[in-house]
C-alpha cells in the first residue's frame, strides 16, 4: 500500500469568522508534511490534500476541531507518488460555486442514498438520473444512463435545469457528482424549485468506486479527480488518464498519438485555442520542466 493517504473532504457549517481559520490550519499542514488545496468560506471548509497517514491524522483532528466539524466525514484513497506540489488554504466566498445566494445546504437537502443501494434507485423506471459534473469530467465516465447537462461549470447548472425542467415531469430525481458536495447544493435547489422527490449518491462517485464491485457496477469509464492522478476507477486505483498542460484536459492514453500533440504545448481539444506566441512561451515552460527532471528535480510547473 502508498504511503501516501490522499483525504478528500467537505463540511457545510456556519462560521463565525472563517478568516481566523486559515493561519492554523495552513500551520498544520505545513507541520505535517501535507499538501493540496482546502478552501474556507463562513459556509463551511472543502478541499483534498495528500501526505503521510501521521500527517493527515494530524489535519483531520484539527478540521474536527473547528466549530461545528466534530462529526464532519472524508474519503480517503491512495497514490503511487505526492499529487500536488504544494499546500494552500485559501479564503473563497463559497467552497464550491453555484453562485445561488438562497441555497442553503445546512437547511434541508435530498435523500442520501447508500453506495450499494443506489443500483436499485438509478434502474426504476420513474427516476431520472442527473450528473452534476463538469463536461470534461462526464466525457471520461458516467452512470448508465445519466443525463449530461453539458455545464462547463457548476454555476451553469440553475439555468440548464430552469431550461430542462419540463423534462422530468412527475420524475424522481437522483443526483451524483464526484464526492457529494455538489450534490448538497443541487439538491437543495430542486427542492426550493419545488421538486418533491430529490436523492443524491452519498459519498459520491469515490465512495460508490470504493465499495461498489465491478461487476455489480453500472459505472462507465473512469472518474476525474483534482489533482495530479487525473482519474481513478474501480477500487480507487490510479486511472489511464493524463492532463493536458496547456488546456488542463484529461487525455486518454491514445490522444498522446494524435497529430495535434505537443507535449506541454497542446492537444486536439485546444490546438486551435492558443495563439502561436502563448504556444511558444508552453514550449519553453516545457523545456525548463526536461531541464528539472534532468538534475532530478521537480519543475514548480509541471
Amino acid at each position: 500500500m502508498s504511503k501516501i493517504v490522499v483525504a478528500a473532504l467537505y463540511h457545510f457549517t456556519r462560521f463565525e469568522d472563517h478568516k481566523a481559520l486559515q493561519a492554523p490550519l495552513q500551520a498544520v499542514c505545513d507541520a505535517g508534511g501535507v499538501k493540496g488545496s482546502l478552501l474556507l468560506a463562513f459556509e463551511g471548509i472543502n478541499g483534498t490534500i495528500a501526505g503521510p497517514r501521521a500527517g493527515i491524522d494530524a489535519v483531520l483532528a484539527h478540521i474536527r476541531s473547528l466549530p461545528g466539524c466534530a462529526d464532519f466525514e472524508h474519503k480517503e484513497s491512495y497514490a503511487s507518488e505526492m499529487p500536488f506540489l504544494r499546500m494552500k488554504v485559501k479564503l473563497k466566498k463559497e467552497i464550491v460555486t453555484m453562485g445561488q445566494p438562497d441555497v442553503d445546504p445546512t437547511a434541508n437537502v435530498g435523500n442520501y442514498v447508500e453506495a450499494q443501494d443506489w443500483n436499485d434507485l438509478i434502474t426504476r423506471d420513474d427516476v431520472v438520473v442527473i450528473d452534476t459534473r463538469n463536461d470534461y469530467e462526464v466525457a471520461i465516465g458516467t452512470f448508465e444512463g445519466a443525463v449530461d447537462p453539458q455545464t462547463k461549470s457548476f454555476g451553469e447548472f440553475p439555468a440548464w435545469w430552469e431550461e430542462n425542467k419540463d423534462r422530468f415531469h412527475n420524475k424522481k430525481v437522483a443526483m451524483f457528482c464526484t464526492g457529494g458536495i455538489r450534490c448538497e447544493k443541487s439538491t437543495n435547489f430542486l427542492l426550493n424549485e419545488g421538486v418533491e422527490d430529490v436523492y443524491h449518491l452519498k459519498g459520491g462517485i469515490l465512495k460508490y468506486l470504493e465499495n461498489v464491485p465491478e461487476e455489480n457496477s453500472t459505472w462507465n469509464g473512469e472518474c476525474f479527480v483534482f489533482d495530479s492522478r487525473v482519474s481513478v476507477k474501480h477500487g480507487l486505483e490510479e486511472g489511464k488518464y493524463e492532463l493536458c498542460y496547456a488546456c488542463r484536459m484529461p487525455l486518454a492514453p491514445e490522444d498522446f498519438a494524435r497529430p495535434e500533440y505537443e507535449k506541454g504545448v497542446s492537444c486536439h481539444q485546444c490546438i486551435d485555442s492558443h495563439s502561436e506566441e502563448r504556444k511558444e512561451r508552453f514550449r519553453e515552460r516545457q523545456k525548463q520542466v526536461a531541464l528539472a527532471e534532468k538534475r532530478g528535480k521537480q519543475h514548480i510547473g509541471s
